[in-house]
């Protein structure tokens, strides 16, 4: 089996606050009202109802999962939709108790129509969701159970739980047979992905889809580091990043200081208050963790010199040849994993991505982002308030300065290290399963229980 995983499947442009809460549910639901569409079922549905297991009940009502389900349900995608769009769904029912089905087909429906279920866990994966449609008859006419996996992925019930499909030309199934690959094929890692990816698509159409990605992030860091105010959700969390940028501009006419490292975290701060307000972001693999990777590619292009653009477009094939490995054989899921499952990966993508473009070798790129999962070992999952936002922002800021210290110890070496990243992922892996579900995005431990929220 390959690990490798589409830049444009790990990297997908969606909404906030949650690839695993938000985007997956939110793709599910569209799915769904798909599927009634192509069985010619959709005009004959008169009620709707959608049921939230695991994390998805427990917090699902802060991570915006009801929102997410009505605009699928409406037709709308992650890719396409307006934020706002989603962030007013759940609300507007009070008002308006109906639901334009697939955008064509209205019926009646309410909040009560979407139930949480946080103590009901089923097999397939702790973020389940159910969503059955009525007729005229007491049984419904179609009915799915979905499993969203992590990073906007998802998966009905009955499928195999590898989503990888694609015969690629230069498959390997882990970080040893992808080092080995690079030898026999004297390539680098990024050379490998891109390989890959141009057995599917043109020269200028991977390009240009990369380009979409950076600019995607690229605006998402600058929106962040000009909106102010504060956080929806109840906690009353202050937006800073924009601040930051103001003492940083200051600090920097006058020569004061070196802002270098401030700067990373001002633009790991400034795309997470993005996601936190539901805002258009770039799962990087997931929303939780999606400032890690455009904070360190925005370091690479402000302070590196000879950075460029063809440097983002290395940078993020090799992340993504990298967090391949991650979603294929351990998790990138935080209720599956704890946060060392989407912290974790994000910062050994950064790190690998700036350690390839700072002239790494394949082993030193390996090195860097063993280095930076093996510091997120344990990591766990607890937001407060079921908000991505507390420690989540200030997490992304963190492991950014993480990704770029893993990578410049990377370059002092040869490569060659007694830990591999092979070994850390499957620990990563071994210790998400032994975690407590209470530290697994549920918001029933850690931090969660031990804030008061005001």
């Amino acid at each position: 089996m390959t690990a490798y995983v589409s830049a444009f499947d790990l990297f997908s442009i969606g909404i906030g606050p949650s690839s695993s809460h938000t985007v997956g549910p939110m793709r599910a639901a569209l799915n769904f009202v798909t599927t009634l569409t192509q069985q010619n079922l959709l005009n004959q549905v008169t009620s709707v109802n959608c049921s939230l297991y695991g994390s998805l009940g427990s917090t699902g009502i802060g991570h915006g999962t009801p929102g997410a389900v009505i605009a699928g349900l409406s037709g709308l995608a992650p890719e396409t939709c307006m934020p706002e769009q989603v962030r007013s769904a759940w609300s507007t029912l009070e008002t308006d108790p109906t639901l334009n089905l697939g955008g064509t087909h209205t019926i009646a429906f309410t909040a009560d129509d979407i139930t949480f279920e946080p103590r009901t866990r089923l097999p397939g994966h702790p973020n389940a969701m159910t969503i059955r449609a009525y007729g005229a008859d007491a049984l419904p006419l179609f009915e799915q159970t979905y499993y969203s996996v992590g990073g906007g992925f998802i998966r009905r019930d009955g499928e195999e739980a590898s989503s990888i499909t694609t015969e690629w030309p230069m498959p390997y199934g882990t970080s040893t047979a992808l080092l080995a690959l690079c030898d026999v094929q004297n390539m680098t890692i990024d050379q490998v992905a891109l390989k890959n990816e141009l057995s599917q698509h043109s020269e200028d159409e991977v390009n240009e889809r990369l380009d979409a990605i950076w600019e995607t992030m690229h605006n998402c860091v600058n929106s962040g580091l000009t909106s102010a105010g504060t956080l929806p959700g109840g906690l009353n969390v202050k937006r800073r990043a924009a601040e930051l940028r103001e003492h940083l501009v200051t600090a920097d006419a006058a020569n004061s200081r070196d802002t270098t490292i401030e700067w990373l975290h001002a633009f790991a701060l400034a795309v997470n208050e993005e996601n936190a307000a539901g805002g258009r972001v770039v799962t990087a693999p997931t929303n939780g963790a999606a400032g890690i990777v455009p904070a360190v590619a925005s370091y690479y292009l402000r302070f590196v010199p000879g950075a460029n653009q063809e440097g983002i477009r290395r940078y993020l094939l090799t992340a993504t040849a990298i967090g391949s490995l991650f979603k294929s054989n351990a998790s990138i899921s935080g209720a599956e994993a704890g946060c060392q499952g989407e912290v974790g990966p994000a910062c050994a993508m950064a790190a690998g991505g700036l350690c390839a473009v700072l002239g790494g070798t394949p082993r030193q790129v390996e090195n860097a982002a063993e280095i930076a999962m093996e510091h997120h070992l344990g990591l766990t999952c607890d937001p407060v308030g079921g908000l991505v936002q507390i420690p989540c922002i200030e997490r992304n800021a963190i492991a950014s300065s993480t990704a770029v210290s893993a990578a410049r110890l990377a370059l002092h070496g040869d490569g060659n290290h007694l830990v591999s990243l092979d070994t850390v992922i499957e620990t990563m892996r071994q210790t998400g399963l032994d975690m407590s579900t209470k530290y697994k995005e549920t918001s029933e431990g850690g931090l969660a229980v031990n804030v008061i929220e005001c």
